[in-house]
């Protein structure tokens, strides 16, 4: 059996539940599973996929990516979502190291798609609509009446190459089977309660595990019904909640932010949501309180592109009494906290984070013999301590802790700090060589336009909050902060330039 089975028996179990919202239209189970049939035939008999090819799908969330995504599985071949943020050289990164075969393109990525192809001529280009000349349109290929294909796929075959730059910028793929996907959904379920009765919002893009696998395919699995935004904007995001009275949604500190900073943010309809889940970094918690005096329920999830990433989360019931922490060892997964020789520390001190679980990643893609993937358990880089209820609170990167006059700093305390304030519009903390200390504290910070923020009033903001020996040493203001294409800070280079 494959993944697809999930449509597949919702389908018969009851055909007309809407499975997915899009602009405007519903569509029902059955019709879903029709589609990923249609497309499965397609994808076989005229576009000539085959078991292990691996096909990519470039554009904002749309249903197509899911459709192809279970017609890949019943092939047996992968889908490798691109992040639409990237420039064409870095995609040709990405088609050649996963030697993609086709890419389907919306059409305001057409003009994209030709500078990818200039270098890359043989790749295939299928158009989701508006085919230009000498492009496949995909409303052909998916179109039904093709013959049968031959249904290769199976639930120990790999179906999604994620790629992620972690905070070096080389790119890595992570490779998912379609059992790991289905035991994150099962992982997912147990942290929302998810059922059938669910009605999920998505709007973090789906190119990305967070956006794809924490919430909207668990809820397709449980039958529950998905509102798919083609991307975040706060406004729409307030209007959806009040049109179409999801339960549940998933944001990220900076959609978190961008939300706070509404205009309409404090008269919101937030009255349908049962619970709100954030993750992908560390949340400051001033930004969590802020949903609470709103009156909905706030948890934290924790995981990374290769961990499912459901991994550790914050159910609903002990969210406000462990706000900040990331929460417990998901149901299907084992964490481990190790020294820097590989032992296990005792709770209360700090660790690095290794995961072993059904949902973990298969691998790197022709990557086998990556250090961070060891004997079944991915070294995670992030460090945390658990308490003595077995929660366990994130504190920072195992690279960006900083050691200063012997003591250890964990930027993310000062950034968490760093961010309650509306005059600052992104910040990094990061140690920079320091004869007397070693390392001395730095904190570089873009200020929101048109704000007189100065160093004194930066310092003001720790006074009594935390330890004179973690504060910084000195401020720098900066126009920006150097990414990666997927919008992780680089502190390497944030030394760089305060050197």
């Amino acid at each position: 059996m494959n993944l697809s089975r999930i449509i597949e028996r919702h389908a018969q179990f009851a055909p007309a539940k809407t499975a997915i919202h899009f602009q405007e239209r519903d569509i029902g189970y059955a019709e879903l599973w029709h589609r990923i049939d249609a497309a499965t035939h397609g994808l076989a008999t005229r576009l000539g996929v085959r078991k292990g090819d691996r096909i990519a799908f470039l554009g904002y969330n749309h249903p197509e990516m899911v459709v192809m995504l279970f017609a890949l599985a019943r092939l047996g071949a992968m889908l490798v979502p691109l992040n639409f943020r990237l420039a064409p050289p870095e995609h040709r990164v990405i088609l050649d190291h996963a030697d993609v075969t086709a890419v389907m393109v919306e059409p305001d990525f057409f003009a994209h798609c030709a500078a990818i192809r200039s270098a890359r001529p043989e790749l295939r280009r299928v158009a989701l609509s508006d085919a230009p000349e000498g492009w496949l349109d995909w409303r052909a290929i998916a179109a039904p009446g093709a013959r049968p294909a031959e249904i290769a796929g199976e639930d120990a075959d790999p179906v999604l190459i994620v790629y992620t730059s972690g905070t070096t910028g080389a790119p890595k793929g992570a490779v998912h089977t379609q059992a790991a996907l289905l035991w994150n959904m099962i992982c997912s379920t147990h942290y929302h309660d998810l059922t059938a009765a669910d009605q999920v919002l998505t709007v973090l893009p789906m190119f990305h595990v967070g956006g794809l696998c924490i919430q909207t395919l668990p809820a397709l699995h449980a039958g529950a019904t998905v509102t798919v935004e083609p991307r975040f904007d706060p406004g729409g995001w307030i209007d959806a909640v009040a049109q179409r009275r999801p339960t549940l949604s998933l944001l990220v500190p900076a959609t978190m932010k961008a939300l706070l900073a509404h205009p309409r943010w404090p008269q919101a309809d937030l009255s349908p949501l049962r619970m709100l889940c954030t993750g992908s970094s560390i949340i400051p918690e001033s930004m969590i309180q802020a949903f609470f005096a709103r009156g909905v329920t706030m948890t934290q999830v924790y995981g990374s592109t290769e961990t499912g990433p459901v991994s550790i989360y914050l159910r609903a019931e002990d969210a406000r009494r462990k706000a900040g922490f990331a929460g417990k060892a998901g149901l299907h997964v084992e964490i481990r906290l190790v020294d820097d020789e590989g032992r296990d520390v005792p709770p209360g001190r700090v660790g690095e984070i290794r995961v072993r679980a059904l949902n973990l990643m298969q691998g790197y893609w022709r990557d086998p013999d990556n250090p961070s993937f060891r004997d079944g358990w991915f070294r995670s880089g992030d460090l945390a301590y658990q308490d003595e209820e077995g929660f366990y609170k994130v504190v920072g990167r195992s690279k960006d802790m900083i050691i200063s006059g012997g003591e250890n700093i964990y930027p993310a305390e000062i950034e968490n700090i760093l961010a309650e304030c509306d005059d600052i519009v992104e910040a990094a903390v990061v140690g920079v060589e320091d004869a007397k200390w070693g390392e001395a504290v730095v904190a570089a910070i873009v200020r929101r336009a048109g704000s007189a923020l100065d160093e004194a009033a930066v310092m003001k903001l720790f006074e009594g909050r935390i330890a004179r020996y973690k504060q910084p040493r000195r401020v720098a203001f900066l126009d920006a902060l150097p990414k990666t294409a997927l919008g992780k800070v680089q502190k390497p280079e944030v030394r760089k330039m305060l050197k």
